[in-house]
């Protein structure tokens, strides 16, 4: 029945592009995504796929069930884009101002769509069920998962499956991981508040811009002294703002950033220590300070089983030439919340474009599109082989 599969897919090839790219062409962010919604709705409706809308926002889930009895499998695609502008000179560059596909989620979702209407064409010979999971949000924290899961849609699922495009892994590669693989995704903000003054009489004011400059410096020591060095951990300040005329000092400064971990002590540790050292800072300066600390995605945490069945069954994929473990990923990935509730695996898709390669979140990020084939036939594979285990 896999081999059929496959025959499928490769035949659907070019319809999987089109998907592609016409999503690439109209993207929308994270809780927008209001017509990406309603092409992949329109999809399931045009093949009398029953499916479910407005899943915890604007997430869809189809499922199909095959005339066997079997085990229930779950497979999650997002279809989000960011707030970039699409600097690519293709034909399918985006026609939206300030709004890209810069990380692959249009092909994610081209893939599955694809092998949905695969299995359902399939689905007289198959056993078990299969539930697609369009997932709405992964890019904006607090994301789509966790209320697509709040609103059922792993009802009665055993396994869920998941996969991300790598436009930095060469094409023909499945990279694997078991337990941790992406990293909790923490957030914080904080307000330096001083008392300004004339620039000419720095004397008579509380200077935020330099409490917040040794502020950033002090805080680059977490993790250099403070973190076990056989754990991973992130902390980096990605905004500084204090604006003022040139010749004011600034009573104020706002520092934004994140913190990265996958060890939940450890996670404690950067949040308890990052405000220790602000206070310690802003002490010495006799300033004060607000924070805000928001806890973003758990970490990715592959359960062993699945992901040594994903290994075996990658290997047997047309297409695939090289199966090796992952590194660990500083990056985000909302799937986690997926993972703390059933078992399952994510990995990731060799994807790399020929030519110049960008990293996700490039205003020029593209990927292979035949990384597209690869990934719905490992993840249709799986979700099929997955019923004699």
């Amino acid at each position: 029945m896999a081999v059929k599969l496959v025959e499928k897919l490769e035949s659907s090839f070019e319809d999987m592009v089109a998907i592609r790219r016409y999503l690439h062409m109209h993207p929308e962010v994270s809780f927008q995504e209001t017509k990406t919604a309603k092409y992949i709705q329109d999809f399931y409706t045009n093949l009398s796929i029953p499916f479910q809308a407005n899943v915890g926002g604007n997430g869809v889930v189809a499922r199909i069930k095959g005339a066997l009895p079997g085990k229930t499998v779950a497979l999650r695609a997002d279809f989000d884009a960011l707030p970039i502008q699409d600097e690519k000179d293709v034909e399918y560059k985006s026609t939206v101002a300030g709004v890209m596909h810069a990380c692959g989620h249009d092909g994610h979702t081209a893939a599955l769509l694809i092998l949905a209407r695969t299995i359902n064409e399939l689905k007289e010979q198959l056993s078990g069920e299969y539930v697609f999971i369009h997932q709405h949000a992964e890019e904006y924290a607090p994301g789509g998962a966790r209320p697509m899961i709040d609103a059922g849609c792993l009802e009665g699922v055993d396994v869920i499956f998941g996969t991300h495009l790598w436009s930095l892994t060469p094409l023909g590669t499945i990279e694997y991981k078991s337990g941790a693989i992406m990293a909790a995704a923490d957030r914080f903000e904080i307000v330096i508040q001083g008392s300004g003054g004339h620039g000419a009489n720095p004397h008579q004011s509380k200077d935020a811009i330099v409490v917040a400059s040794q502020l950033v410096v002090n805080l680059q020591q977490l993790v250099s002294r403070r973190v076990n060095p056989t754990e991973a951990a992130v902390l980096s300040v990605g905004s500084f703002v204090a604006e003022n005329a040139f010749n004011i000092i600034a009573d104020s400064a706002k520092l934004s950033g994140t913190v990265r971990t996958f060890n939940p002590e450890v996670r404690d540790l950067m949040e308890q220590e990052l405000e220790r050292v602000i206070k310690g800072t802003c002490m010495t300066a006799d300033c004060t300070y607000t924070l805000t600390y928001d806890r973003g995605y758990p970490p990715v945490i592959n359960h062993p089983a699945e992901t040594e069945f994903l290994e075996k069954v990658a290997k047997e994929v047309p297409g695939v030439e090289k199966v090796e473990e992952s590194i660990l990923h500083m990056i985000g990935e909302d799937f986690g919340y997926y993972m703390e509730k059933i078992s399952g695996t994510f990995f990731f898709t060799g994807a790399m474009p020929e030519g110049e390669v960008y990293p996700h979140h490039s205003p020029k990020f593209d990927f292979d599109e035949r990384a597209m084939l690869i990934a719905a036939k490992t993840l249709g594979t799986a979700a099929m082989k997955y019923q004699t285990q």
